[in-house]
């Protein structure tokens, strides 16, 4: 169950770039348009994911 006063934004958020994160640990080979779409969705915390298992994107 969720925390009291945790929006549903904000924990969708966590939980997507939950799983993010899990994909990245596994060395899943994402393809850049699906890399692009999670940024697109995240934003910086994306990229910060992205960045610390060296899977950044050219813009």
């Amino acid at each position: 169950m969720s925390d009291p006063g945790v929006s549903r934004e904000k924990r969708i958020s966590n939980e997507g770039l939950a799983r993010l994160e899990k994909q990245l640990e596994l060395g899943m080979n994402i393809k850049a348009e699906v890399l692009q779409q999670w940024v697109r969705r995240y934003g910086d915390d994306a990229r910060e994911l992205l960045k610390k298992y060296h899977r950044e994107l050219d813009d």
